[in-house]
């Protein structure tokens, strides 16, 4: 077993989600067909709740924004005048969140809604949250060993939360100091882990960052975050160049803590 010496200044691992503590193919093939399938029946469900209202708002200011892209989908304003056809608006809602699905889109709005529906579903019993099985025991090791852990996806705190909170292992949401998401910041901008460390209040080099994705890590290294890519199945290959410059890991169970001895 290869196994990577954690620096001793770290003293906070930040964890990614996809690809690292969860396979791709949970993400992949149940996550996200779930809102794909349900779109339509979750907004004709909860279409009068303010929550939902403040998604679509959320969406339609998006929408606007990206009106200069190519295939944008339009959310048409409401008139205000109670005369709208909710069907119809539903629909414009559902044709976005497709459009911006199949470009695997990873706007703070898509994000919500996606994390209130999965929110439905995990509280219903409907699905529960896969994790490697290598994930749980070294978690709670490096906690142990005094070490803090924290998590950072593009999917929203709320949806991360869900995931942790309805596990195929339990409720494993005290394992997790903290959560972070695109509202800090792009995971593949350098700043964004600059502004990490000062909300948790350390260094950037007292953290060590683990993600499947290269462009993640390398933002990360360039804010002077320690990184180690993890490999794992399923995950998208790595250049030669990436698997020379980075340090690799197949496991968690693969990092040694010095300060665990």
């Amino acid at each position: 077993m290869v196994v990577l010496s954690v620096p001793a200044e770290v003293t906070v691992i930040l964890l990614d989600i996809e690809g690292t503590t969860t396979p791709i193919a949970f993400v992949k093939d149940i996550l996200f067909p779930y809102v794909k399938e349900n779109v339509e029946e979750y907004l004709q469900a909860h279409w009068e709740e303010e929550e939902c209202q403040q998604d679509v708002r959320l969406l339609r200011k998006q929408a606007e924004e990206d009106s200069h892209l190519d295939g944008a989908v339009p959310i048409p304003a409401a008139s205000g005048n109670g005369a709208d056809d909710p069907q119809w608006m539903i629909q414009a809602v559902v044709d976005n969140v497709y459009w911006q699905m199949s470009l695997d889109r990873k706007t703070t709005a898509l994000k919500q809604l996606q994390g209130h529906m999965w929110r439905a579903a995990f509280k219903a019993g409907h699905m529960k949250a896969e994790f490697f099985e290598d994930v749980v025991p070294a978690v709670r090791k490096w906690r142990e060993a005094g070490m803090k852990v924290y998590v950072y996806s593009s999917g929203s705190v709320e949806a991360q939360k869900l995931l942790f909170g309805h596990s195929t292992e339990g409720d494993i949401l005290e394992l997790v100091d903290g959560h972070f998401d695109t509202k800090i910041g792009h995971k593949v901008e350098s700043e964004s882990y600059q502004k990490i460390a000062s909300s948790i209040g350390c260094s950037t080099n007292n953290i060590l960052f683990l993600t499947d994705v290269s462009r993640e890590a390398s933002a990360a290294e360039e804010a002077g975050v320690h990184v180690a890519v993890v490999v794992r199945p399923g995950n998208a290959g790595l250049t030669d160049d990436e698997k020379t410059h980075f340090s690799l890991i197949t496991s968690f169970s693969e990092l040694y803590l010095p300060s665990s001895t």
